[in-house]
């Protein structure tokens, strides 16, 4: 018996499938007017919450790139107790939180005006994406190494 199972490798339909809903999650999160950065925020904080270090590198690069800084990426992890980001950003990144952790009872410190129901829906569906890639990196153990 093997440690791991790429699962992608193993039922690459599926795999496929993830991409595709991936992309269009994506697109529906830029319509619904959320930046490039938000998106890339939320999917590295969500992968911290998981614990994926493939993804956490991959969109910490990714953020980098995009240009965003080096303080809010250090910060983020303690986004609340920041002044580094906006009101948005910060009902986003409590939105993602909640979907990810799914607490009882529900917390909508989110829900304080600063999203639109098209953003809210939107990100809810970046949350369960980005939670499914994180599982298939940490279940298929991706390597990550420097």
């Amino acid at each position: 018996m093997t440690d791991a199972v790429n699962i992608g490798k193993e039922h690459p339909e599926i795999y496929k499938a993830q991409l595709a809903l991936d992309k269009t999650v994506s697109e529906s999160a830029m319509a619904a007017g959320l930046d490039a950065l938000l998106i890339e925020l939320v999917k590295i904080r969500i992968s911290q919450l998981n614990g994926c270090a493939f993804c956490l590198r991959m969109h910490t690069r990714d953020a980098l790139a995009k240009g965003e800084s080096t303080d809010r990426l250090a910060v983020l992890p303690a986004w609340w107790e920041s002044q580094y980001f906006s009101d948005t950003e910060k009902a986003a990144l409590a939105l993602a939180e909640q979907a990810t952790e799914l607490g009882v009872p529900e917390q909508r410190t989110w829900a304080d005006g600063s999203l639109t129901t098209e953003q809210q829906s939107a990100l809810t569906w970046l949350a369960v994406v980005m939670n499914g890639w994180n599982r298939i990196a940490i279940m298929s153990h991706y390597p990550v190494g420097p």
